[in-house]
């Protein structure tokens, strides 16, 4: 990938849920290209761990997506220390997995899912949007395959990605007379502590369900776990996706999507190519 130096002299970027995984590879990989990191965390704990493998740069921005009054005092904050200069990036990443088949899943989970992974993406960019102006600054959305081909059993999930997908095209479009541009980056297995997390929470899921639904449900549930394990167990490391955010983020010509990962490729060209009761039929028998 070609690309060049922000476009702001001091450039600078949110990164919201730096806490673990793709967040805080992002964290550290734009610290280490110069970039003056806000790194999104929740505890204070993490927001240490995160400086002492970081240059005096970055500060640990203490950010919960779904609380409105912490939004606006992270943004106050970051305003305070840009000043002038504006805002270079923003990249919402934050982000849960509720899994589970969507008859069973519970509608407050489900709520859950959207405000974190959607809703608390959405409210933070109209938050940080005057800083990015000024600075003519990007947005980067943390989405995922899954917000283009919707898999069995994390349906919540896939919802929320979608809707990111179309909060980005929508956020693109609209921004584009102030050339602020948008984009959309869709990873595949990545060796994240997320899906490991889902795996435990669809064990709790299996543990609470009543019997009827276990008859349902219990042996989908049980090959969708397996199919993570497999798929956690052939993923790519974190800083894979730090990369094609710092390309989005500065090069001359960003995209307006980024697929990382070879099994995201294959899979999205499989969705292209194939009509749905194909994509349909090899899911059924991807177990």
């Amino acid at each position: 990938m070609t690309t060049k130096q922000a476009p702001a002299e001091n450039p600078s970027v949110v990164i919201t849920g730096a806490s673990t995984g793709i967040g805080e590879a992002c964290a550290h990989y734009l610290d280490r290209r110069g970039f003056q990191v806000f790194a999104g965390v929740r505890s204070r704990s993490d927001g240490e761990r995160l400086k002492k493998k970081a240059s005096n740069r970055l500060i640990p921005l203490f950010i919960d997506v779904t609380d409105g009054e912490a939004i606006a005092k992270a943004a106050k904050t970051v305003k305070e220390t840009v000043t002038d200069f504006g805002l270079t990036g923003l990249i919402n990443n934050a982000g849960i997995v509720v899994g589970g088949p969507l008859e069973l899943v519970p509608v407050e989970r489900l709520r859950l899912q959207l405000e974190v992974n959607l809703i608390g993406q959405i409210a933070t960019t109209k938050v940080f949007l005057p800083l990015l102006r000024k600075a003519k600054g990007r947005i980067v959305n943390m989405s995922s395959i899954s917000g283009r081909i919707a898999a069995p059993m994390i349906g919540p999930y896939a919802i929320s990605k979608f809707g990111m997908e179309a909060f980005t095209d929508s956020l693109r479009r609209e921004l584009y007379p102030w050339g602020l541009h948008v984009s959309s980056v869709e990873p595949g297995a990545i060796d994240t502590p997320i899906w490991g997390k889902a795996i435990d929470r669809a064990d709790i899921v299996l543990d609470k369900i009543p019997k009827e639904a276990r008859d349902l449900y219990g042996e989908r549930i049980e090959e969708a776990q397996r199919a993570a394990v497999k798929m956690s167990e052939a993923a790519i490391p974190t800083v894979e996706v730090a990369k094609v955010v710092h390309h989005a983020l500065t090069a001359s010509r960003p995209k307006t999507r980024y697929l990382v990962g070879k099994d995201a490729k294959r899979i999205a060209r499989l969705a292209w190519l194939l009509p749905d009761r194909a994509m349909d039929w090899i899911m059924r028998r991807s177990k």
